[in-house]
Order: structure tokens, then C-alpha cells, then sequence
């Protein structure tokens, strides 16, 4: 066996060198950013050092779309734009791409993932976002919905006006079961609770990917319940039901019981971490995303 060594992009001369002498080179795969509501590119500035830091070479691209209050704009609408950065990168990285998506953001990638066709993502990496909806009276609530208790949020959201808004797309209230299923356009059909005509494609897409990694905590402070992160969701009572018990992942509704299955999910949980410090907190990554960035 030889001696192996990342690369990176540090360039065809030492790539040369490293060949005639006989050292196995490694590169590291593209890592894509996706950002969450209400931020952009300059939130992540650390998080892509890190990666660099322990990674060197690695490209890290933070998607510049739908930054700060353009953030709100329907999710439909930003996932066609996401994809067409997405699918440039990919293109060009014939070996594959690690997906690393915060927040709202991991919602995007999922939609990313679910409506596109022979993608490379290699790891999705899902850092504190509402997989399973959210429902909870936070700071984010206020900013959209000025003095809107959740209880009343239903109201608002769930109606052609409501689903405008990108919050309203993964807005789940546990006591409007019916009005979510029927009025949401955006989670129930990445989720398969409401069947579709496309649930079959998405999921052979989505089970393209090789490892998931759900990233949360129970200080987190936005995300409600926290376990919405490892899709974990209230029930009619608000007490919370975790993913392998939840209907979607009973019905293998789009894969994700199938991933589990294969070992291919991972779930880390970190205490003592607000909801947004989790992509500048260095021990984060260091416990839950940096082996999974190779």
C-alpha cells in the first residue's frame, strides 16, 4: 500500500510530483451551502473556513440566492433557481458533491434532492432545519407574522395567499391535521403525506444520495419541536413522536426508512447550541460534519 494524501485543488504540479513518487492522491469533494431564512453567503463565512481548515483544497460554494428577506419568497419558486447553481456545480465534479444545508435551507435540499434526476450528492448533511414542519411560538414567528400566536398561524397560512410565504410551506400545526394536508403545497408532498403523482421518482432520487445526517439539539430555541431536526414531530397533544414512529417513515413514504434500513442515516444531537451559532460552532463540526466531508 502507498502512502495517501489529499490534494485538494492545490494544483497540477504537486499532483505530478506526488504521482511519479508514487503517493495515492485523494481529493475532496465539492461541498454546496445552502443558507436559511433570513440569512446568506456571509453567515457562513466560518463554516467554510472549517472546511477548508481540515480539509484543504476543498470547494466550498455558499449559494448566493434568495439572501436575508428574499428568503421569504415561496419555496417553489427558490428550488428552481437553487437547482440551476446546484446542477453547475455538479456538473463539474464527476466524482460526486456533499450537500450541506441549514435550516430552511434543508428543506430546499430535499426538494433539490426529491425533483432531481440522476444527481451525485454524495452526503446531505441537514444542520438544524424543520424536516418534519415547525410549529412554535419563536423570535423567526415575530419577524414574519407581528403578534401571531401559533395557534392562530393556520389561519394565515394555510390558503392560497399563505403559500406565498416560505414559512407557511413547512408550517405544521399538529391540531389542523386536515387543513395542512389539504392546503400545504410544499411539505406534505416532500414528506408523502399527501400522495402525488411524482412520489416514485422523487423517491428513487432522493435514495441517490449515500448518507444523511441530521444535525440538532434541544437548546436550538427555533426549531419546534428541536426534534423536527431528526424528523421527529408533535402529535395531537404537542408531545412529540419520534421519526421511526412517524407515518412517512412507517410508510417509506419517500425513503427514508429505506436509508435507515441501509445505515445510511445519521443522527447527531449537541446540547447547549441557539439555533444560529450552530454553523460557527467549530466543536459542531468537528463531532458531526467533518468525517462525513471527504
Amino acid at each position: 500500500a502507498c502512502p495517501r494524501v489529499a490534494v485538494g485543488s492545490h494544483g497540477p504540479l504537486l499532483l505530478l510530483l506526488l504521482l511519479v513518487e508514487g503517493v495515492c492522491v485523494d481529493s475532496y469533494k465539492p461541498v454546496i451551502i445552502v443558507h436559511g431564512i433570513f440569512d446568506g453567503p456571509q453567515q457562513f463565512q466560518n463554516l467554510s473556513r472549517f472546511i477548508k481548515k481540515v480539509h484543504p483544497g476543498t470547494e466550498v460554494t455558499v449559494i448566493d440566492l434568495y439572501d436575508d428577506l428574499l428568503s421569504l419568497q415561496p419555496l417553489w419558486k427558490q428550488v428552481p433557481d437553487f437547482r440551476q447553481s446546484f446542477n453547475s456545480i455538479m456538473k463539474n465534479a464527476p466524482d460526486g458533491v456533499h450537500l450541506l444545508c441549514f435550516s430552511q435551507g434543508g428543506l430546499i435540499c430535499r426538494a433539490l434532492l426529491s425533483t432531481t434526476s440522476n444527481h451525485n450528492v454524495h452526503t446531505f448533511i441537514s444542520l438544524s432545519s424543520p424536516l418534519a414542519g415547525q410549529y412554535g411560538d419563536t423570535d423567526y414567528l415575530q419577524k414574519v407574522f407581528h403578534k401571531t400566536l401559533k395557534k392562530n398561524v393556520h389561519f394565515i397560512c394555510y390558503n392560497k395567499f399563505g403559500q406565498k410565504v416560505s414559512i407557511c410551506d413547512y408550517w405544521n400545526d399538529p391540531h389542523q391535521r386536515r387543513s395542512y394536508l389539504r392546503n400545504n403545497i410544499f411539505l406534505p408532498l416532500l414528506n408523502g403525506e399527501r400522495p402525488h403523482r411524482d412520489m416514485k421518482a422523487w423517491r428513487e432520487n432522493f435514495l441517490q444520495i449515500k448518507k444523511l445526517v441530521l444535525v440538532g439539539g434541544p437548546d436550538d430555541g427555533v426549531i419546534t419541536p428541536w426534534q423536527s431536526s431528526h424528523f421527529g414531530f408533535y402529535n395531537s397533544s404537542e408531545n412529540v413522536v419520534e421519526m421511526q414512529n412517524q407515518e412517512f417513515y412507517l410508510n417509506d413514504a419517500f425513503g427514508l426508512k429505506t436509508l435507515d434500513q441501509r445505515g445510511d442515516v445519521v443522527a447527531c444531537v449537541h446540547s447547549g447550541v441557539k439555533h444560529t451559532t450552530w454553523h460557527s460552532n467549530f466543536t459542531v463540526f468537528r463531532n458531526c460534519m467533518e468525517k462525513w466531508l471527504t
